[in-house]
């Protein structure tokens, strides 16, 4: 029998829906956007028999209730601490899938005291780059249809993914999964919560929020970065470029992978993973090294205005 059973928690009076399974240190999986812990069905078994997992459903999304209206990146990191709290988790490994990415990044910033270790796999919140298909759903009045279509369920399914095959999505996992949670846009609630997901992250010129700029507070923390090579939605060149800004940092490009290296090579994914995690020491929040980074970043941006107020 399977591992993963999901089971419910009641925060502020919603119902929040999780997958948990194992004992030990705890893994925080965190899906990406329109999927739900399902994203991670191939990889929870393997990581429970050493780790604690825990893969929540976001607000709106898979089996969750809907939020109270905010669902930007900060308002989902803060209910995703809350779950923690509330099942008794003080810290985790924060592991990241595309949305999911941007998401642990901001749970590590704006708590570092939980924050173990930091995984993003084809993270979002690295540059504006992304798939023209989610800049086309951010569009005003897109809602109308993707109203119209996801109502046709069976039929969203087949034709959804021969359509994002034809602008770059491989027919395999990639547009499976999409597909698969398009079709669960025919509830209105959930078709609400995604647009409010999307339009929060994404605009029509591409990703709206970058944590480039903020990259170096992660130094403290062990991070994992891993990409398919092959990714439609969000190029490889983001997890390269956030790899060259982290220092200590590792760079996992899956070749001939897509946008879902976790469900694509679930067997590599999870050694890969593995090994992070046994070669690795958790991170231990320390607030004057935290402090220090502030300052030190204060420091260097000052720097060059003196010299040029001396030399003229």
């Amino acid at each position: 029998m399977s591992l993963m059973q999901s089971t419910t928690a009641m925060l502020h009076g919603r119902v929040v829906t999780y997958a948990e399974a194992g004992a030990g240190p705890v893994l925080l999986l965190v899906h990406g956007m329109g999927g739900g812990y399902e994203n991670w069905r191939e990889v929870i078994e393997p990581l429970a028999s050493r780790y604690t997992v825990v893969a929540p459903d976001l607000p709106g999304h898979g089996a969750s209730a809907p939020g109270n209206g905010d669902y930007s990146i900060g308002a989902l990191a803060v209910g995703l601490r809350d779950l923690l709290v509330a099942l008794g988790h003080e810290r985790a490994t924060l592991v990241g899938h595309s949305l999911g990415g941007g998401i642990a990044m901001h749970l590590a910033y704006q708590f570092p005291e939980l924050a173990e270790r930091l995984v993003l796999v084809s993270s979002g919140g690295l540059g504006p780059e992304v798939s023209l298909v989610l800049r086309a759903a951010a569009l005003p009045g897109s809602e109308l249809w993707i109203t119209a279509t996801a109502r046709t369920a069976r039929w969203a399914g087949a034709a959804v993914g021969r359509g994002l095959g034809a602008v770059g999505l491989r027919p395999t996992t990639d547009a499976a999964e999409v597909a698969r949670g398009y079709a669960s846009l025919v509830d209105p609630d959930r078709r609400a919560a995604f647009l409010a997901t999307l339009r929060s992250v994404i605009g029509v010129r591409g990703q709206r929020i970058d944590a480039s700029d903020r990259l170096y507070l992660a130094a403290g923390v062990p991070v994992l970065i891993v990409w398919g090579a092959r990714d439609p939605i969000i190029p490889a060149s983001h997890g390269e470029r956030a790899h060259q800004a982290i220092a200590g940092s590792r760079l996992e490009i899956f070749d001939d992978i897509g946008h879902l290296p976790q469900l694509e090579a679930p067997a590599r994914f999870v050694a890969v993973l593995e090994r992070f995690l046994e070669q690795t020491e958790p991170a231990r929040f320390d607030a004057r090294e935290w402090r220090a980074r502030f300052q030190s970043t204060n420091d260097e941006l000052n720097r060059p205005r003196a010299s040029r107020r001396a030399a003229g």
